[in-house]
């Protein structure tokens, strides 16, 4: 079973680092790993079938995470949707977040998807170009989720397997 701990601190500290410019200052500062760690020990003891989340490690220590399933949108382009896929900032550009999205597709693939779509907050653009370089397209979608405290913006990118 992953560790919510370890996923938290990823979580958080991803956030932080990709966010910074893209979201108030004040909601990254407020990020709790606790709190964070708390949400993740609930989805880590759900017994979905449907749904997956990958770690990937370094010495002991989880360094990226990557969360997909089937499509939760109403109108979904593709069946299999990619969640979350985050690296730890210090194990960016090594080639962690790479091996996440290929076991992630493998893993949808396995699933049955024959396609799978992601949402990008709107100005990531270091995550945008990485979906991109791995033959993610972004289909001109976007949606507006309003969370506490701050308004996201996303833009979606599709990808078709085979």
């Amino acid at each position: 079973m992953p560790d919510a701990h370890g996923i938290a601190v990823v979580h958080v500290r991803s956030w932080q680092a990709a966010y910074r410019g893209l979201m108030p200052q004040d909601v990254l500062d407020g990020l709790s790993v606790d709190q964070r760690a708390a949400g993740w020990e609930r989805i880590i003891a759900q017994p979905d079938t449907a749904s997956r989340t990958l770690v990937a490690e370094r010495d002991g220590t989880i360094v990226g995470w990557a969360g997909f399933g089937s499509a939760r949108d109403a109108d979904p382009p593709a069946t299999g949707e990619l969640w979350g896929i985050y690296a730890h900032p210090d194990a960016w550009s090594t080639g962690v977040g790479h091996a996440l999205l290929t076991a992630s597709e493998d893993a949808l693939q396995a699933q049955g998807h024959t396609g799978a779509y992601l949402w990008v907050l709107d100005g990531n653009e270091r995550a945008a170009a990485f979906y991109e370089r791995h033959g993610w397209i972004g289909d001109g979608a976007t949606k507006v989720e309003e969370r506490p405290g701050l308004v996201l913006h996303e833009r979606r990118h599709v990808k078709r397997f085979g």
